[in-house]
């Protein structure tokens, strides 16, 4: 197993260069970096289960044909993973599933970061509304996402991703602004 935190910068002083970002096909190794994260309350139900049960049960990126035909790496000018997304084929529409390094979360980086995977699902899809789907509690992430264009069009109830009774989510449609 690879240690993250080789592959990454002190996060005390480190701020990416957002304008040199990359995203790329999301591979193994980032795979067990994600599964490294640790996200704390209330953003705990976004941490990923071990790799090795990723791995066994295909869940999400753990099944290697997903893993390459919806996932990406944002890597950072450095080479390092920053954020992870998935581009999601729903007919016309691409929705977005997006994560970034925890020790990242809360800098301001969360809109040129959630521009650029949208950027990128626009080239990747050409035509295809891209939106996203977020729980109302999360503001933090809701700011960083309007900031970044995307506009709230729906609200609605889902499944908890926790297994507990269905939660309110806001879809959000990104409306570019060139």
């Amino acid at each position: 197993m690879t240690n993250s935190a080789e592959h990454e910068p002190n996060p005390t002083y480190y701020k990416p260069n957002t304008s040199a970002l990359t995203i790329v096909p999301l591979e193994s190794d980032h795979a067990v970096q994600l599964c490294d994260w640790v996200y704390q309350p209330p953003y705990e139900r976004f941490n990923w289960p071990d790799w090795d049960r990723m791995q066994k049960d295909g869940i999400e990126f753990g099944d290697p044909v997903l893993r390459t035909q919806q996932y990406g790496a944002v890597l950072d000018e450095r080479q390092a993973l920053i954020g992870y997304v998935q581009f999601f084929p729903l007919g016309n529409v691409t929705r977005l599933g997006l994560g970034l390094r925890p020790d990242l979360c809360g800098k301001g980086l969360g809109p040129s970061i959630v521009r650029a995977m949208a950027e990128e699902a626009l080239k990747r899809m050409p035509g295809n509304e891209i939106d996203l789907e977020v729980l109302i509690w999360n503001e933090r992430a809701i700011r960083a996402y309007e900031k970044a264009g995307f506009r709230i069009t729906d609200t609605y109830l889902l499944p908890s991703l926790s297994g507990g009774d269905p939660e309110p989510f806001h879809c959000m449609v990104f409306e570019p602004t060139y």
